[in-house]
């Protein structure tokens, strides 16, 4: 009952404390909220979660724990045996994860088997799945918006979701990183683009399609792409994009909310689509385990083939179940999701004078691009770019929308025309 009321049913999170007036809500704890809100913004800014942590160590913040003692708190659990200042990994994605942070009260994140059973797991749609014996209604995750004031700006947060579990920053042999790397999709066979430099010049620095069948894979050609071609011509889209919503509000409105519901329609069926492939194929991966085992008894199969193809059906299950644990923990977010348009139209504001794309400009605004293999059209190479914009999707200003002329200086050699489609 006080769970489905929004009474938080957990002790308050690192950067929260009891509200001395209301013990049912939760107010900012200001110091601690401080750290919050700097995790977040490295994350914005590329920074993994090993290096947030080293950070943190070397200025020597208290971890929440420690921190949480110093303060007289009585802190519920074990002492880690570590000392006070050392940060890891865990603790920062376990804060990064906290939906609690955009304000929110969420009960019943996890549950039980049976009312027998000690052991709590997490609440996901497949676990539920396995729980046939709890009550729907006491089933369900319960999240109630708003319910205290955010650290965290709602948008930001659930940006750094999208992106957590998927983006994967591809090293060249020096071991440089880019900002692009895990934006950048072949647009033919949906893998990720790999970065690469050249060789005999390192300043010219490129993505291709990581399953390029020269490269051992299937897709027919490379999509090559140059990092100073795609700094410049995101970085023109954006401030069209921002010419858009400032000059032409209205309009920029109502192509959002279309675009947005749209994107989450289709983006919400594919990933089911994914996700009940796999299901089948971890369901036939568990009756060639039984049909192999039978052969193997019965002498159809001898030891060394039967050991040799356990190996295999075991290790690809194993993936599987990893794969998905983590789109079925996507589908619940979204399920809860709550980015609006005029969190995306703020967050687009945010950018109306800027001059050099970064790292957070991509992140808080750009999903992916889809990179298509250049082609040659009267004598002049082309290459399209499909830019998919956080939560809202691929956008193609209308015809017949003027904007203001923007300054834009190809590299030598590069021409950029933009076509309606």
């Amino acid at each position: 009952m006080k769970g489905n009321a929004g009474e938080p049913l957990t002790k308050y999170m690192y950067g929260y404390v009891q509200d001395p007036a209301d013990k049912k809500r939760w107010v900012i704890d200001p110091e601690a909220a401080e750290v919050v809100r700097r995790i977040y913004s490295m994350t914005l800014d590329g920074k993994g979660t090993e290096q947030i942590a080293d950070a943190l160590t070397q200025d020597r913040i208290l971890t929440p724990m420690f921190y949480w003692k110093s303060k007289g708190m009585n802190p519920s659990g074990k002492m880690p045996e570590r000392e006070p200042h050392k940060w890891n990994s865990s603790t920062v994605i376990k804060i990064l994860s906290a939906q609690e942070y955009c304000g929110d009260v969420i009960n019943f994140k996890t549950l039980s088997k049976s009312f027998k059973l000690k052991e709590r797991i997490p609440n996901t749609a497949e676990n539920r799945a396995k729980c046939p014996a709890v009550k729907k209604q006491d089933n369900e995750l319960a999240v109630f918006r708003d319910a205290h004031e955010a650290i965290v700006d709602r948008a930001a947060w659930e940006r750094i979701q999208e992106k957590r579990g998927k983006v994967r920053k591809r090293k060249t042999a020096d071991g440089e990183k880019n900002m692009f790397s895990g934006l950048l999709v072949c647009a033919d066979c949906g893998h990720n683009l790999w970065y690469h430099f050249n060789q005999r010049n390192p300043g010219i620095k490129y993505f291709n399609c990581s399953n390029y069948k020269g490269n051992r894979g299937t897709c027919e050609t490379t999509h090559h792409i140059r990092v100073d071609f795609l700094e410049q011509v995101l970085l023109q889209e954006i401030r069209r994009l921002t010419k858009y919503a400032s000059k032409h509000e209205n309009e920029f409105l109502q192509a959002i909310a279309g675009y947005a519901e749209q994107s989450t329609a289709n983006e919400r069926q594919r990933k089911q689509k994914e996700l009940t492939a796999m299901l089948a194929r971890d369901r036939e991966l568990d009756r060639l385990f039984n049909r192999m085992y039978e052969d193997n008894v019965n002498g159809r199969v001898d030891d060394e083939r039967y050991a040799k193809m356990t190996r295999q059906y075991t290790e690809e299950q194993r993936g599987l179940a990893e794969k998905i644990t983590a789109l079925t923990a996507e589908l619940d977010r979204q399920a809860v999701r709550a980015m609006t348009t005029d969190m995306f139209v703020a967050t687009v504001r945010r950018y109306t004078r800027a001059k050099k794309l970064t790292e957070r400009m991509l992140t808080e605004l750009i999903e992916r691009v889809e990179v298509h293999q250049s082609e040659k059209v009267d004598g002049v190479h082309v290459q399209r770019l499909t830019i998919h914009y956080a939560c809202v999707g691929a956008i193609d200003i209308p015809a017949g929308i003027e904007l203001p002329e923007i300054l834009f200086q190809p590299r030598k050699g590069v021409s950029v025309s933009y076509s309606v489609i």
